[in-house]
């Protein structure tokens, strides 16, 4: 797992710097005085906005955006749905949808950005600010959020927001070089007819379960064997088993890893003896075979984590009741917590009509039927607040339980910590053989003391190619 960090170093350098060339003619996505010299500035765009919005003259040529995204089916036809609303109010403007396969997303966007011909506006995943940001191939956003007219910053979510703020130093703090797509809570969710069967009472927010509750009803919910074994758990969350119990992978200065700390030892043992001690959680074996998400579609699995995005999936494949629960606190500190996501809306700095991006960017993030759209299809919770805690809360649709999302992204929710870093080879790293723990290969104690001073090195690479774009 060691790696050369002076070959590291020029690797991403090379690989970089490829990628900002396809910005090094366009430097405003690192200020906020260049940040609307496309169309100067927001009060004279109110004019321009009118013009694309409503002149309908014959003859005239639609201005053309190109929008880069991934997605499932159900998110390609949600977000189709948002373009085209977007186009009748915008009656000018015409926007080309490309789709590209998760997998292959970051190597198309890539490619496109060195030939120079990067979208107008394309996802832009959190781990990925600082890298885009520094190699000036994002659009800064920040005047354009302060004087917009198509929503106010303070009824959207401040965790949503924060995921793309840069100063230049550290994320979460500074300009913002993107908008929030969607927003994405992580919460636990159950069959309620296996709890009824097995006699187990779910946690409510008022008597939330401790590790030692959550292990006795996946004990409860465990039965039979075979095809028609049901496993009381999927794999337990590592981040939300070690933040709860006080620890994390890096310190807070995000410059030494910390995972021989007792604390993380002990949670990650925690999540590993599900499966290798208590036999509540499917074998690496049997996860391959069909995994958790699909067994617990299939009526086979008590309870697992799920994003907000799984509510299309949840509605139509479930043949049983089921709802949310918050995660279990830590025996040891009486807290829990839980990451939350979303991807960006960002915009080239490069682009012929960089407001009209930036447009269609806060149109599909915060237009109100937009998010009415979104939500109504499960695939997100409202990136606004009010429609949040109320006509969302308000839906006839399962969960009964949507607070349980709402409660991470105003309380107990945490930024994933490797978006926190220049590079994140050191996650990966540290998730390429954590397997042996929760396989029972090796201790977590053994593990986590061994691969330290690998992580540590990559960590370091990471600071350098950092430094090296300042």
């Amino acid at each position: 797992m060691k790696k050369t960090i002076l070959a590291t170093i020029l690797c991403v350098v090379m690989l970089l710097g490829v990628i900002s060339l396809g910005a090094c003619s366009n430097k405003q996505a690192n200020t906020k005085e260049d940040a609307l010299s496309e169309d100067t500035n927001k009060k004279d765009k109110a004019t321009t906005d009118e013009t694309s919005k409503d002149s309908k003259s014959e003859g005239t040529e639609k201005t053309k955006l190109t929008f880069m995204g991934w997605g499932n089916d159900a998110e390609v036809k949600t977000f189709q749905a948002m373009i085209d609303s977007f186009e009748a109010e915008y009656t000018d403007v015409e926007v080309e949808y490309i789709v590209v396969p998760n997998a292959d997303y970051m190597t198309k966007l890539q490619g496109m950005i060195a030939s120079g011909t990067q979208p107008d506006v394309f996802y832009c995943n959190p781990d990925y600010i600082m890298q885009f940001a520094m190699t000036g191939n994002l659009y800064n956003m920040t005047d354009y959020v302060a004087n917009n007219d198509l929503f106010e910053a303070e009824n959207v979510w401040p965790s949503a927001l924060d995921f793309y703020r840069f100063d230049g130093n550290n994320v979460n703090v500074g300009d913002i070089y993107a908008l929030p797509k969607d927003v994405s809570a992580f919460a636990v969710v159950y069959n309620k007819d296996l709890f009824a069967s097995a006699g187990v009472e779910a946690p409510t927010k008022e008597n939330p379960w401790t590790w030692d509750d959550y292990l006795t009803a996946a004990q409860k919910l465990t039965s039979g064997d075979g095809d028609e074994k049901i496993y009381g758990s999927a794999p337990y969350s590592l981040e939300s088993a070690i933040w709860a119990n006080g620890a994390d992978w890096l310190d807070s200065t995000y410059s030494k890893i910390t995972i021989d700390d007792p604390k993380f030892i002990e949670a990650l043992q925690w999540c590993a003896d599900l499966r290798i001690k208590h036999g509540v959680v499917p074998t690496g074996a049997e996860e391959a075979s069909l995994s958790s998400y699909d067994r617990f579609m299939q009526g086979k699995l008590g309870m697992m984590g799920v994003g907000s995005w799984a509510g299309a999936d949840l509605w139509s494949k479930c043949d049983f009741e089921w709802d949310l629960m918050a995660w279990p606190v830590s025996p040891s500190t009486g807290k829990t917590a839980i990451w939350y996501g979303g991807s960006g809306l960002a915009v080239s700095p490069n682009s012929e009509n960089v407001n009209l991006a930036c447009d269609l960017a806060a149109y599909i993030a915060f237009n109100e039927d937009a998010q009415r759209t979104s939500y109504k299809a499960g695939q997100s919770v409202p990136t606004l607040k009010d429609m949040a805690y109320g006509e969302y809360m308000e839906m006839d649709a399962k969960p009964d339980n949507k607070e349980a999302f709402l409660d991470i992204l105003a309380d107990y929710g945490r930024r994933a910590t490797q978006t926190f870093t220049f590079s994140t080879e050191w996650w990966n790293d540290f998730h390429s053989g954590v397997a042996a723990v929760l396989e029972g290969e090796m201790t977590a104690e053994k593990y986590c003391t061994s691969i330290k001073d690998d992580l540590q090195s990559l960590l370091d690479d990471s600071i350098a190619q950092k430094e090296a774009f300042k």
